[in-house]
């Protein structure tokens, strides 16, 4: 057991878990895009960088706090590295969001909401998990699930690839919808990279 003899700066775990909201946010977004004509595909584009201007704004915050305090509750680089990959997460959802946008994509196939799917679930799970970290208690199942969630993402993509490959699709669009769904592959990734990270973390601090 560490043995802490000085006060601890416990404001990062709320910024943690605002950032982790915000994840919920960009992939309620996300849900939102898959029933959305061209024009309304523009405006939630709008509002997922919206949500992306907040998670920077937070993701800042912490790494001024970072440098502002003393004591940490858990090892500087490890706070560093968290809040980096939950920026990632949302600049992936981001990005995606605004690639389908861009390119005014008539219709994305039907393994798309898959991902997305992945994306709420995981996202839920981080928003959920996140407060546990100021105990570092119940947070096995959370990374466990995370790691299944994005083995199941991993097979989504694949059979979207083979899909997209299979000579229903012109090329261009091929190119097209093949970028977006390596995005969204990039966000369920970033998800498993933040468990993990969590995990690191929680091994350490046990």
């Amino acid at each position: 057991m560490r043995l802490r003899l000085t006060p601890k700066e416990t404001s990062f775990y709320a910024l943690f878990a605002k950032a982790a909201d915000n994840l919920v946010v960009g992939a309620g977004l996300l849900t939102e895009l898959l029933g959305a004509d061209k024009a309304g595909r523009a405006e939630i584009a709008d509002r997922m960088r919206d949500a992306e201007h907040v998670s920077d704004e937070i993701t800042h915050e912490i790494y001024q706090q970072l440098n502002s305090s003393f004591i940490t509750p858990f090892d500087r680089e490890d706070i560093y590295a968290l809040a980096s990959l939950l920026d990632d997460v949302m600049d992936a959802m981001d990005a995606a969001a605004d690639l389908v946008s861009l390119y005014q994509i008539d219709a994305l196939p039907d393994g798309v909401a898959d991902q997305v799917d992945v994306l709420v679930r995981a996202a839920d799970l981080t928003s959920e998990a996140m407060p546990r970290l100021r105990t570092m208690k119940d947070l096995r199942e959370y990374w466990i699930e995370i790691n299944r969630l994005e083995n199941q993402a991993d097979q989504v993509y694949r059979r979207l690839l083979a899909y997209l490959f299979s000579g229903e699709f012109d090329a261009m669009t091929v190119l097209k919808l093949k970028e977006v769904v390596e995005t969204l592959e990039q966000a369920a990734d970033g998800f498993e990279h933040v468990a993990n990270t969590i995990e690191t973390i929680a091994v350490k601090e046990s």
